[in-house]
């Protein structure tokens, strides 16, 4: 299990004690990744996955179906007169992908894996020592039990991971017909659909912080291309079909992982910061 760090000042508000961009954020594309890692490599997560695994495979496996099945060719015919035959058929397939994804995760995060998402979240959090963190929006057990996952308690306080509103399908919908550009097309729905989703991943800290709503902008504002790069990696494990599941839990990870370094980097700077000057005299 990891270990936990503990340095002054850790209430402060993050946007108070700016972190270096270059050494926390610049690589903010590989968290998806050592999500992946984290997560097959840390077995107190593996139920929180077994508890979803069979209805959410079946869901991804009957939505994919029927998406191929019914709109896959029709959407070839169309990318062929811009693309060519060869791309229309990779493209296509994107295309498909893509509006599989965002009906599964809006079923999954809707009726299945949010409150489990922000369990990974948490546990994660925990194993490396920020119990104080998650304790502002649920209890934690801090004795005796050596399971992160099995020392929350039940959330006191309203408990997302990432909201998924009406805008959301909408700015999706819409980014979609950007697939019928040649070659750049796909790369280009990417990136903006990450740049949009991003942020969206970090919405549970940014409660723990309690963030109003300018601070939440500004935060991002200052990590944004951070945030696209993170975003566009996360989407496009969730486009490997039948996996979504798994990816959209191992990004989560990945999503903890990040915060973690942010608040080690924040809690160093804090204690390397002196107090005021106060007379008493």
């Amino acid at each position: 299990m990891a270990t936990g760090f503990s340095v002054p000042n850790q209430e402060q508000p993050l946007l108070h004690t700016p972190v270096p961009r270059r050494s926390v954020t610049g690589a903010a594309w590989v968290y998806p990744l050592k999500g992946i890692y984290f997560f097959l490599s840390h077995r107190y997560l593996h139920p929180l996955l077994r508890a979803r695994l069979l209805p959410c495979f079946l869901l991804s496996i009957a939505v994919l179906a029927i998406l191929f099945t019914f709109t896959y060719l029709p959407q070839v015919a169309v990318l062929a007169i811009f693309h060519g035959r060869h791309l229309a058929w990779i493209n296509g397939a994107f295309l498909v992908l893509g509006e599989g994804a965002a009906i599964v995760a809006l079923l999954f995060e809707a009726f299945l894996v949010d409150e489990t998402l922000v369990d990974v979240f948490d546990a994660v959090l925990v194993d490396h020592g920020l119990e104080n963190l998650v304790a502002k929006r649920r209890p934690v057990d801090p004795y005796g039990e050596s399971n992160p996952a099995r020392r929350l308690g039940k959330p006191t306080q309203s408990s997302v991971y990432a909201p998924f509103s009406f805008r959301q399908i909408i700015e999706f919908v819409l980014l979609l017909p950007l697939n019928f550009l040649p070659v750049v097309g796909t790369p280009l729905f990417l990136i903006l659909t990450g740049y949009r989703a991003g942020p969206l991943h970090h919405w549970r800290y940014f409660k723990f912080l309690e963030f109003s709503k300018s601070e939440r902008k500004a935060f991002v504002r200052q990590r944004q291309r951070a945030y696209t790069a993170f975003g566009t990696i996360a989407l496009i494990l969730q486009l490997i079909p039948v996996l979504s599941m798994f990816f959209l839990m191992t990004t989560a990870a990945g999503s903890a992982l990040w915060v973690v370094r942010l608040e080690k980097q924040r809690r160093l700077e804090s204690a390397d910061v002196e107090p005021p000057y106060v007379d008493n005299v």
